[in-house]
């Protein structure tokens, strides 16, 4: 008990550049005076802590420190592998490479035991060197331009500075301040066409510190036109709603059909999501979203008239 806590007092002191006693003592529920001796142990151990007085004074650790892998239990390192192949899976770029360095620190050559493809069948994403770009300028606070397509298929050159990336739902994002709407955006990484790192810098906390003023519009479903929808499903479709839904949002009609209420972003999306479920699916409400929905179901019949 007593090392676990040390190990996660060095762990702390790494993630932050100083923390007090105080602090400390309220976390693991000890006294501060058994947080002194802690500390005093871990000094004498050789760990570089040290203390600083006044008002900003407290705990802290030499910069350039790093914890030793002996440090790390099995159980630690094989949930650092797992998280690691668990990222590789949604495709983030380099980690391949990371895997095989801590694999061999760890000596654990036992890297392909999970894998997650989150890709659709016959898909050929080349987002690599657009991640590696990316990432660069993040880290590195470096303005980007880039040439996009946005959910309404209109293409635009912004200038962007790049913030964070951002996983969800299948898809990759990139989140910054665009200079030409001068305000945060999201852009999905698949439909940017191409990334060009500038020779500018920009400060990350400047950045940070503006309000947000507009809707997004660049991020696909943009959200700023939501709409409630009341969906009937057969039993056809079910594993896709158990796939996307949780249990408590789906209603059993007990007649062999399911009821969805769910609030979605009004555009091409959500008309794309409600068709992809074929015939197993019944637009209740709202009207218009019916008679949307009857419209490119006809369109779609035409194809196939002379058959």
């Amino acid at each position: 008990m007593k090392l676990n806590r040390m190990i996660e007092i060095i762990t702390i002191l790494l993630n932050k550049k100083t923390v007090t006693a105080a602090e400390l003592a309220a976390r693991f529920g000890v006294s501060q005076r058994t947080i002194y001796r802690d500390i005093d142990l871990l000094s004498s151990s050789g760990v570089p802590i040290y203390t600083t007085k006044g008002i900003n004074g407290g705990i802290s650790i030499m910069e350039d420190y790093t914890i030793n892998r002996a440090m790390l239990s099995d159980s630690d390192r094989n949930s650092i592998l797992f998280a690691l192949n668990s990222l590789q899976s949604t495709k983030y770029p380099e980690i391949d490479a990371v895997l095989e360095k801590l694999g061999s620190i760890f000596k654990n050559n036992v890297l392909d035991w999970i894998t997650v493809d989150f890709t659709p069948w016959g898909s050929n994403p080349n987002a690599y060197n657009k991640f590696v770009d990316i990432k660069t300028a993040i880290m590195k606070c470096l303005v980007i331009e880039i040439d996009y397509i946005n959910a309404q298929n209109k293409k635009s050159t912004r200038k962007i500075e790049p913030l964070r990336l951002d996983f969800k739902y299948q898809a990759w994002y990139l989140w910054g301040w665009c200079r030409e709407r001068g305000d945060f955006r999201t852009f999905r990484i698949s439909r940017i066409k191409r990334v060009l790192i500038l020779d500018e810098e920009f400060k990350r906390d400047e950045c940070l510190s503006h309000t947000p003023k507009l809707p997004d519009t660049d991020n696909p479903g943009g959200w700023q036109n939501p709409v409630h929808c009341v969906l009937e499903f057969t039993e056809g479709a079910l594993y896709r709603l158990y796939d996307d839904y949780d249990d408590t949002e789906i209603h059993d009609n007990g007649d062999g059909t399911y009821t969805l209420e769910v609030d979605f972003p009004e555009d091409d999306w959500v008309y794309g999501y409600i068709l992809s479920f074929g015939t197993y699916v019944k637009v209740i409400e709202p009207e218009h979203i019916r008679r949307i929905i009857k419209e490119k179901s006809e369109k779609i019949s035409k194809f196939y008239y002379d058959i």
